[in-house]
């Protein structure tokens, strides 16, 4: 691996802080001979002494300790993950392409072989750099205006919950009788290449699913449900790794992923948020103050703080590291606590959030509860869910009368409205990077919707 790293044509500035890295995390690992070697024969280490003897002179004291200090080694705080992160997104700037060679003709040959046993979709690509299907670029947003595929739940059941991969493959749904599938949103058909689904041996709870919600690799799903359990699954296998099975002592409403993957914020009817470890499956911390029902659940865009909305009509925002409130404001200037139905952070816009509510609107605010835009909707209808497309161009709200209402984010006119279910609309929500968007109500139908 390191002669791969070696031969890849990177500026110089990259491989000193990507083999830096690599020493720093030897070092934790007590690998200490290696580290000592990295360090003092690679070029890219020489270059290091030469440049900055300072950060080498740091690497070798590190080096000579009998034990490891983050504190020590990560500085200013900083963490390892952050470094990771820093030095991936520089990465992805540069390593684009690589010479052919054995290593690169076998990684050729496993995937092909994933390929074969339905690890992956047949004619699908893999981003070897980026550890997954490569996103594709996202097209002109255009709101939907007609229905493309219907897909029809038995009679007895419904779509309780939906959510796309973050990068866009799959679409999964949670059932009102506990399974969990995998669509493809181009045919509305169950994706039989994944073989758990092939075998009918599809993923559940002994209840209904609430909530869903993906790790940003998309590989790892979490699922919510009524009974307050929650379940870690692989997508590409199907199979359960982690249970929480009293993660909270009423119905899951939301989940969230942290940005580093290694933790899952949930909301409850127990009135209660809570953060919990993947790792260790344990509850780590606990956000109490509100009096009723939360409804929706995030992290900010730094991961710093969690903002949650509560059917009590109050937006409160909560230090990560202490657990204290340290903001509670309502989305309106109403003095009446109008139950909140979620909240949305705007992509690209990481200081303001959408949030909805059992009124004829959808408001614009920022995390401090500034109010910016409202999205009215016509003729008093209550709103029941809402979304907003990837490029934050249109904010989508579907009223209690089963219409769907588009707007323009930018100056709140309505755009387009179309009747898109029977009876009531559960939830709603937007393909990460094309014009396609989805709808399931209790009508027993996910309906997929395209321009």
């Amino acid at each position: 691996m390191l002669e791969v790293v070696s031969t890849l044509r990177l500026p110089a500035v990259r491989l000193v802080d990507l083999f830096e890295q690599i020493v720093l995390e030897l070092a934790e690992l007590r690998e200490i001979e290696t580290a000592r070697a990295l360090l003092r024969s690679t070029p890219a280490m020489q270059k290091l002494k030469r440049d900055a003897p300072d950060r080498y002179l740091r690497l070798e004291h590190l080096l000579q300790r009998n034990f490891f200090d983050p504190s020590e080694a990560y500085q200013n705080g900083n963490t390892k993950e952050k470094q990771r992160q820093k030095i991936s997104e520089a990465l992805q700037r540069e390593v684009m392409v690589v010479p052919p060679s054995r290593l690169m003709a076998l990684l050729n040959q496993a995937l092909k072989w994933q390929e074969h046993i339905g690890g992956l979709p047949k004619g699908s690509q893999y981003d070897l750099f980026r550890g997954g299907v490569p996103q594709a670029m996202m097209e002109e947003e255009k709101f939907p205006t007609r229905n493309h595929k219907v897909i029809k739940f038995g009679d007895k059941s419904h779509c309780e919950s939906a959510a796309f991969t973050p990068d866009g493959q799959f679409l999964v749904s949670g059932s009102s009788d506990g399974y969990i599938e995998v669509w493809d949103c181009d045919s509305g058909k169950l994706c039989k290449d994944l073989k758990y689904q092939a075998d009918d041996e599809l993923m559940m709870h002994d209840a209904s699913v609430g909530c869903l919600a993906f790790s940003r690799d998309s590989s790892i799903l979490a699922s919510g449900c009524v009974d307050g359990s929650i379940k870690i699954w692989r997508i590409r296998t199907g199979s359960c790794v982690r249970r929480f099975e009293g993660a909270h002592t009423a119905p899951v409403t939301c989940l969230e992923f942290s940005r580093d993957g290694t933790q899952l914020l949930s909301g409850s009817n127990d009135t209660t948020a809570r953060i919990h470890g993947l790792k260790g499956g344990r509850t780590l911390k606990e956000f109490r103050g509100h009096s009723s029902f939360i409804s929706g659940a995030t992290y900010s865009q730094d991961g710093d703080y969690v903002i949650t909305c509560s059917h009590d009509g109050y937006v409160k925002v909560w230090d990560v590291k202490t657990t204290d409130c340290i903001k509670t404001f309502k989305p309106s200037s109403s003095q009446n606590d109008i139950p909140l139905n979620g909240l949305s952070l705007m992509p690209r816009q990481s200081e303001r959030m959408l949030i909805g509510n059992r009124a004829p609107a959808v408001y614009l605010s920022t995390l401090a509860g500034v109010p910016v835009t409202t999205y009215s909707v016509p003729n008093d209808i209550n709103v029941a869910c809402f979304s907003v497309s990837p490029k934050a161009n249109f904010v989508y709200a579907i009223g209690e009368d089963q219409v769907l209402y588009v707007f323009s984010a930018e100056s709140g006119r309505v755009e387009h409205v179309v009747k898109i279910h029977k009876k009531d609309v559960i939830g709603v929500t937007h393909h990460p990077h094309r014009n396609v968007f989805v709808s399931w109500s209790q009508d027993g139908t996910l309906k997929i919707w395209r321009p």
